[in-house]
């Protein structure tokens, strides 16, 4: 989610800043169907609606994570330049904005405001205006994020990926395009252990009560996300349009099938607990990777010569992570907004996704112009 490290736009992989928007605009349709009042996801018509969109979205984070591993994999500055470097524009925007989502409610109740405007923004949140319950939520910031600033859990992530890339880059540095591949294929088998707990045996491989770290613990996870990324923008597949699409789409069908299907048919019934609600939203699983690999590969091909585009591509590319931190700040007000409109509501969901991605970018564009103090706002 990061800006790349280079600066003129001739010299930018142009397709993997449109794979940035692409993933953006995926976490903000995400949010757009998940940031909803309780009793509305309640609701089979709209769960129904917001099963079949959400599913199309789970690749957002798997795509982030396979830019950040294209771009900085492996790490060639030493140690402290690239903590000094990278973990500095993550770390600073993060506290900024953990602190002023915490703040929010004990705002809220200094202006007079009734304690259920806190839920207009954040629906899932206590609407607790106490400055205790604030302080208590910035002093965990260290620790985890709170149901204000829920999009955090991500930076936590992000930190904990570029913590891990200059050690894994050691490895990647000397590694044959064959032990890559091997790697790979590990951490592929990882990507079934969610199921297999679930539906074969909650100890796996190892795992017991006193022990969490199992046989393939060591190659599961978005690192494998970070290595496939990085793998394919030096090893291109070179296929013709014809036949990626031949293997793509049905790939990417089969895996929002299983994604979607999965999803629907445990939500259908009521009182489930959340690990298994979201099973089937597991980033990392089999059926989020086949959604993504296709996206891309596709993306790998494209060709982008209007100047236009390119000025696009870059500009959101800069501020994604200046709407990853501040988005949830104009959620609440957009979805109010498009849930009084007339229309189905899986378009409510596409018009909301929209709206939101508009209003969230605009703003962080302003602030990142005014200066250096905007750019170390928005990251």
């Amino acid at each position: 989610m990061k800006e790349p490290s280079y600066a003129s736009s001739d010299k930018r992989i142009i397709w993997l800043d449109l794979v940035k928007f692409i993933a953006i605009f995926m976490m903000i349709a995400v949010h757009c169907t998940d940031n909803v009042t309780p009793a509305e996801r309640s609701e089979p018509w709209y769960n129904l609606w917001g099963s079949f969109y959400g599913s199309f979205m789970r690749p957002a984070i798997p795509l982030f994570v396979m830019v950040t591993g294209a771009l900085l994999l492996p790490v060639r500055e030493n140690l402290s330049t690239f903590y000094g470097k990278r973990l500095t524009r993550i770390v600073v925007p993060f506290l900024i904005w953990s602190v002023l989502y915490n703040l929010f409610p004990w705002i809220t109740g200094l202006l007079g405001l009734s304690p259920t405007v806190i839920n207009d923004f954040f629906a899932w949140a206590e609407p607790d205006q106490s400055f205790s319950g604030a302080l208590h939520h910035i002093l965990m910031i260290p620790f985890n994020f709170s149901l204000l600033a829920v999009q955090m859990w991500y930076v936590y992530l992000l930190i904990g990926l570029y913590l891990y890339m200059p050690i894994f880059s050691a490895w990647v540095r000397q590694a044959s395009v064959r032990e890559q591949r091997f790697f790979l294929l590990l951490w592929f088998v990882s990507l079934f252990i969610p199921y297999l707990r679930e539906y074969l045996t909650k100890d796996l491989w190892g795992t017991c009560s006193w022990n969490e770290f199992g046989l393939l613990y060591y190659f599961a996870g978005l690192n494998g996300y970070l290595l496939l990324g990085h793998y394919l923008i030096n090893n291109p597949v070179n296929i013709s349009w014809s036949r990626l699409i031949a293997f793509g789409l049905p790939v990417f069908i089969t895996g929002y099938c299983i994604t979607f299907l999965g999803f629907k048919s445990v939500t259908a019934v009521p009182g489930q607990p959340v690990e298994l609600v979201e099973l089937f939203f597991t980033y990392c699983s089999p059926n989020v990777l086949m959604m993504t690999l296709p996206l891309f590969l596709a993306m790998q091909k494209v060709k982008i010569r209007s100047e236009r585009t390119r000025r696009f591509a870059v500009n959101i590319s800069t501020c994604t992570l200046g709407i990853w931190m501040s988005h949830y700040l104009f959620l609440g007000p957009c979805y109010m907004l498009v849930e009084s409109l007339p229309i189905h509501t899986m378009l409510k969901m596409i018009v909301c996704t929209i709206l939101l991605l508009s209003v969230t970018w605009i703003f962080v564009y302003t602030v990142r112009k005014s200066g250096n103090i905007g750019r170390w706002i928005m990251g």
